[in-house]
């Protein structure tokens, strides 16, 4: 994926954990509908948390960059 994206917003979460990650998460994208968030997490587990939360709750994983632990996702618009 590419790692040249564009963020409308960053959000370092460090070591954060799974639950706590994507709790966080979902409060951040909701306040963006159809914005960007590079997030940057440590967490062992989020390169494979990260994208299956994508899948399950219609977010875009536009881009992972492994190298600096980035992910780049789209806010669905439909937030109700």
């Amino acid at each position: 994926m590419s790692v040249n994206l564009r963020a409308d917003a960053e959000w370092d979460a460090g070591d954060l954990g799974c639950g706590e990650l994507v709790l966080d998460l979902r409060k951040r994208l909701k306040a963006m509908p159809g914005g960007v968030l590079r997030v940057i997490a440590n967490d062992l587990g989020a390169p494979q948390d990260l994208p299956a939360w994508c899948r399950l709750t219609r977010n875009e994983l536009l881009g992972h960059d492994p190298g600096t632990h980035s992910f780049w996702i789209r806010s669905r618009t439909d937030w109700g």
